[in-house]
């Protein structure tokens, strides 16, 4: 990056011509560097009812003459924009950046020409976004009849550490249920969704789940808490800064089916850690330390407070346990074919050594590779609807995050202070 003008440089070892055995006549050799968005009504289909620029620069390499017999090299370079978008491709649209070399050749005569497509990553700082370290908390209370007379609501809360996570960073959950009425609840899910959506003649809404975690119901009369974690998976940035046609939400959502009661929380994505530890109000017992403090009605309702009467009281609350979890699988059979992939540690307990990750990791959803740092060249992703929780194709995070219970549940020995 040029510091003074905020712009970046790109260099290309341009066209060469190999195994001429004679003079090549030629009108001229042109490049043009171009950066574009295009979005259309159809999935996978290239006929854009809108588009956008982003940077449009040609050069002049050669003038009308002949080339000698032999290979020839033309090295030329472009300066980008700092607005560039980062790169994306989806099913709906996608933003491009490429570079296009022609060879013109004297009338009646064929031209050649090339391009080539090349990646930008535009970094989205979070600690750009208000608020981003605090956690995020959300409620909704959901009343409804059971065996025809009897009434009752669930009161769901939820609740992560912070408000923005990089590609695998673990997002903390926490969920309270409290079960107000004699009839048990259905197992509560939470879900990372994606949501993008391309500007066409009409706004289009992609939504896709990322990752699914499932865990027990409520008892009748119990209230419950339940902890888990998600590892964010290579996901493009959120909002697509400089991009007017494609916009990338993220949210965390918290539902129960029986009865119907969903709760809500926007994330977002980026490329720059929070780098300050959240702040958090004083927790409560039995809560973790970004918890959100348990808010008490001081006066309910008469119907509730005669149902509450005449049911059983409510009794400490119980821990729920998770039933299933989308990244929890086995990975060892998956990444052994994956280059780069780490090697599994040893059964002696010392570490293994591998790279923090690999190069390049082909991203999870409707996008581009996401890059880190090495010295791996650009790999495009084989389809665009690489759908989660199939990370058999990248090679980080390389195992599924533990869930609460075995994060909390022992102690290794080794680690006391006795030993």
């Amino acid at each position: 990056m040029d510091s003074k003008s905020g712009q970046s440089w790109v260099e290309f070892l341009g066209c060469q011509l190999a195994g001429a055995h004679a003079a090549f006549p030629l009108a001229a050799i042109r490049v043009t560097c171009t950066g574009s968005c295009g979005v259309s009504n159809k999935a996978n289909d290239a006929a854009w009812v809108a588009e956008e620029d982003y940077f449009n620069s040609s050069l002049s390499l050669a003038d009308k003459g002949s080339l000698p017999a032999g290979e020839h090299s033309f090295p030329f370079q472009f300066l980008l924009p700092a607005t560039a978008p980062t790169s994306f491709e989806g099913p709906f649209g996608k933003i491009v950046h490429q570079v296009r070399a022609a060879i013109h050749t004297p009338r009646f005569s064929k031209d050649h020409k090339c391009s080539l497509v090349f990646y930008i990553l535009s970094p989205l700082n979070l600690n750009s976004i208000p608020d981003i370290e605090q956690p995020n908390v959300a409620s909704a209370t959901k009343k409804f009849s059971y065996k025809l007379v009897k009434t009752g609501s669930v009161v769901l809360t939820a609740s992560t550490d912070l408000r923005g996570y990089v590609v695998g960073q673990a997002l903390q959950l926490h969920a309270d249920i409290e079960n107000q009425s004699g009839k048990d609840t259905s197992p509560v899910v939470a879900s990372l969704l994606q949501k993008v959506s391309y500007k066409a003649k009409r706004w289009i809404h992609d939504v896709r789940t990322i990752a699914e975690v499932e865990g027990a119901g409520v008892k009748a009369w119990r209230r419950a808490q339940w902890h888990e974690q998600i590892l964010v998976p290579a996901l493009p940035q959120s909002a697509l800064p400089g991009c007017s046609l494609i916009h990338i939400d993220y949210y965390l959502q918290v539902s129960l089916k029986a009865p119907e009661a969903t709760v809500t929380l926007p994330v977002f994505i980026g490329n720059i850690a929070v780098n300050h530890a959240p702040l958090s109000p004083q927790p409560g017992p039995g809560l973790p330390p970004w918890a959100p403090p348990l808010v008490v009605p001081s006066a309910p309702p008469q119907e509730e407070a005669e149902a509450a009467a005449g049911g059983p009281h409510f009794l400490d609350p119980v821990s729920l346990s998770t039933k299933s979890h989308s990244q929890q699988q086995p990975l060892l059979a998956t990444l052994g074919s994956v280059p780069g992939a780490p090697e599994p540690c040893p059964q002696d307990g010392s570490p293994a050594s591998y790279p923090l990750r690999p190069p390049l990791c082909i991203s999870t959803g409707a996008t581009v590779p996401y890059f880190a740092e090495g010295s791996g060249g650009p790999v495009p992703t084989t389809s665009t609807l690489i759908l989660p929780p199939e990370y058999s194709s990248w090679g980080y995070p390389y195992e599924a995050p533990p869930s609460y219970e075995q994060s909390c549940g022992g102690v290794d020995p080794s680690l006391t202070p006795e030993s």
